[in-house]
């Protein structure tokens, strides 16, 4: 029993769904702080209001139904997703565009001794005889 725990805490994914959640939960007060520090106060200056929290109540039988706080939620959905992805998305995949084109130059630039010697080292490192 214990012995599959072990295995199964020690999996990669679980470390990296741990990790994932961890840095998730470290980059939500970097997008909040974005939202609220600036583009909030972006949209107050041009609507006048940072929300639409107290907009769009409809009272029924003395209940109020905020249908504001909905849209706000929704807005900031979308401003956050907008700032994830120009903010961190776009850039991510430029520097991986780079890395990619750069190791693919790096391989077209290695010579046929070096491709050789190389398909030697990986098919050692895997134990598989080459024919």
């Amino acid at each position: 029993m214990l012995k599959g725990f072990k295995e199964f805490i020690s999996r990669g994914n679980v470390v990296e769904l741990a990790v994932g959640v961890i840095i998730g939960a470290a980059f939500k007060n970097i997008v909040d702080a974005l939202v609220d520090g600036i583009i909030n106060p972006l949209i107050a200056a041009v609507i006048g209001k940072p929300d639409f929290s107290d907009a769009f109540i409809l009272t029924l039988n003395g209940t109020d139904m905020k249908f504001g706080l909905l849209i706000t939620a929704v807005i900031n959905f979308i401003l956050m997703a907008f700032a994830i992805y120009f903010c961190i998305v776009v850039p991510m995949n430029a520097l991986n565009a780079r890395r990619k084109k750069a190791e693919e130059l790096a391989e077209e630039e290695a010579s046929d001794e070096v491709k050789l010697l190389t398909e030697i080292r990986d098919a050692l490192a895997q134990g598989t005889p080459r024919h």
